[in-house]
């Protein structure tokens, strides 16, 4: 079947699923409450019914990104669907739906919990860091007292001395994670909070210019690293970049222990003093309050 066509028989399928009420439209006279007329739809979008009816008939017309945002919006469609539309037309995928709060969704908390033997942590679309397990913590105990406005892993890799001691290739990483940044912003680059960040950087940190002036370009595969914490030595792990499908605006980062090292050992004794830490705080905690 032709791309056209699969878009018409797409168009038409949500056309007939909305709740007219939905959209502050009455009811039809001898119809169910779901449904637009092509003609409405071709209203509340601001394109011809001509140009729409063709469309949903699969003629092989050439609609320009604008047009289908445009219909994108007044249909309701999904972050999923509207990537699925525009693809159809040859068009590039839009930008994940930002992220809006500074938490996390309770259930992504939950899978960052059930790793609590391995580090994990969630970032924002401008790599704010919004939530972390107690394995993160124990690796990088900062990240719990930082404040809010400076917890984001661009900023804190290139201004906290604690975390560049902890990564020995801290140069490579810190161009790689510059480069990673560039591609992920993308065009969004000029606006708050990503150009904020940037031009933050830019003031504190000499190394951030460097790296930020040679306008490369990465990806974020998964690549083995190694932590040198104070307490337990180094730590050989691989690193591990998810997107929850549910939030394509959240990245899960992810560590897990190299099989041929010592550091799952390493780690849970790293994990179990943060623990016997923690504890022994809220018990003096409980005390100066009682």
């Amino acid at each position: 079947m032709h791309k056209a066509a699969i878009m018409g028989e797409f168009l038409t399928t949500r056309r007939r699923q909305l709740v007219r009420a939905h959209l502050g439209l009455p009811q039809l006279t001898g119809r169910t409450t779901c449904g637009l007329r092509r003609e409405e739809v071709a209203y509340l979008a601001g394109v011809s019914i001509t140009w729409y009816t063709w469309l949903e008939q699969g003629r092989d017309v050439t609609p320009s990104r604008q047009v289908l945002d445009s219909l994108a919006r007044t249909l309701r469609l999904s972050h999923a669907e509207r990537v699925y539309l525009l693809s159809l037309a040859g068009h590039s995928a839009p930008p994940p739906d930002e992220v809006t709060s500074q938490t996390v969704p309770a259930h992504v908390q939950r899978l960052l919990d059930a790793f609590f033997d391995f580090p994990a942590l969630a970032i924002a679309p401008d790599w704010a860091i919004l939530a972390w397990n107690a394995g993160y913590a124990a690796l990088y105990p900062n990240v719990a007292t930082v404040t809010a406005s400076d917890r984001n892993f661009l900023w804190l890799l290139f201004t906290d001395p604690e975390l560049r001691a902890a990564m020995p290739d801290w140069e490579f990483t810190c161009v790689y994670n510059v480069a990673s940044f560039r591609a992920e912003a993308g065009n969004r680059l000029a606006e708050p909070p990503f150009s904020d960040l940037v031009d933050r950087l830019l003031r504190t940190s000499q190394a951030f210019r460097a790296a930020w002036e040679r306008h490369d370009i990465e990806t974020l595969p998964s690549r083995q690293r190694i932590f040198r914490h104070p307490e337990v030595g180094d730590l050989h792990m691989e690193q591990h970049n998810l997107m929850p499908s549910g939030h394509p605006g959240l990245h899960l980062v992810m560590f897990t222990p190299i099989p041929a090292t010592d550091t799952v050992v390493r780690l849970r004794r790293l994990i179990d003093q943060q623990a016997i830490r923690l504890e022994s705080t809220l018990n003096q905690d409980i005390c100066v309050t009682g």
